[in-house]
């Protein structure tokens, strides 16, 4: 793959912010046109990252259910859309990419969320990964 790690998880975030939003097929469809129109990226890395969201999106009910059960007074449905992309994506790297280490994925989520969340997003996104990890 020839984008980089840290491109690779901004695109991947918004492949999963966009899930919050539609629903199968139109999130296919969504996800494809998306991709498309990123530049710089080769069809073999269009391919992985749309693998490596649909693999992302088949277990998010796992993957809420853990973030569910270290959220301290945050229903799921309440949380920022941004925010709980991010804690899913942090979440996928944590339990299922073996290659990624815990701290490195909490540090990237606080990264992203300080680019696309709000004010108090970075410490939130924090605050529930460190009691995951």
């Amino acid at each position: 793959m020839s984008v980089s790690r840290i491109r690779q998880r901004d695109l991947t975030m918004k492949m999963v912010y966009q899930y919050s939003f539609y629903p199968n097929p139109e999130l296919d469809t969504q996800i494809g046109n998306f991709l498309e129109l990123q530049d710089n990226l080769e069809e073999e890395d269009r391919a992985l990252l749309l693998s490596r969201a649909q693999d992302i999106f088949l277990k998010i009910p796992s993957i809420d259910e853990q973030i569910g059960s270290y959220s301290k007074d945050w229903d799921i449905s309440r949380m920022n859309k941004a925010d709980l992309s991010i804690l899913r994506l942090a979440v996928y790297e944590i339990l299922y990419d073996p290659g990624v280490e815990t701290s490195l994925a909490i540090n990237e989520a606080v990264n992203l969320a300080k680019q696309y969340g709000g004010e108090d997003s970075p410490r939130f996104v924090n605050g529930i990964l460190a009691r995951f990890a």
